[in-house]
């Protein structure tokens, strides 16, 4: 017997989720989009995804409200995909199941941390900073590397992860600074 490819015999809130975000690319696209990565190029190379599979995922996202399409070049026309504030709002979940997954499943050193920008703790389980006793906003979340990751990464957006910076902001990878020239 088929899977099916929706739950509409569920009435749950996490089957109606996971209708939007449930793919096995999907999530990974937007921690991509929370790290700052915009352009169709550097998500397929960072990810490795198949290219009919990274256009079917980008548009499904924006027909749901995840991600915008902007254009950032008109000759040739060239989009970008921006998070909405409803993409953003998926912070808690990414930071979460990045959380439980590090626990439960990797034997390697810290990838990443994220800290608070303002005052540089590590974020706690939750998003929040435990020296101001705030929930931090995720652009005032500074994403930096840890120990695990190859400090010679082979795609253009590893190597630009490698130095810190806040989430949400434009990844600039060695392209696009050859193309801003």
């Amino acid at each position: 017997m088929a899977l099916g490819k929706d739950y509409a015999t569920q009435e749950c809130s996490i089957a109606r989720a996971l209708e939007v975000i449930g793919e096995r690319w999907t999530l990974l696209v937007i921690r991509d989009a929370l790290y700052g990565v915009r352009r169709y190029n550097d998500f397929l190379v960072h990810l490795g995804i198949p290219r009919a599979v990274l256009a079917a995922r980008l548009q499904a996202l924006t027909a749901d409200g995840i991600l915008e399409k902007r254009r950032y070049q008109e000759s040739p026309p060239r989009d970008e995909y921006v998070l909405t504030d409803r993409g953003i709002e998926l912070w808690p979940t990414i930071r979460s199941l990045g959380l439980w997954g590090r626990e439960h499943f990797t034997g390697t050193p810290r990838l990443r941390y994220f800290r608070h920008a303002d005052c540089g703790t590590e974020l706690g389980p939750y998003g929040e900073c435990p020296a101001c006793g705030i929930v931090v906003p995720v652009e005032d979340v500074l994403l930096e590397p840890g120990p695990g990751l190859d400090p010679d990464p082979a795609d253009p957006v590893s190597r630009a992860l490698l130095k810190p910076r806040r989430l949400l902001q434009p990844i600039e990878t060695e392209t696009s600074e050859r193309a801003r020239v």
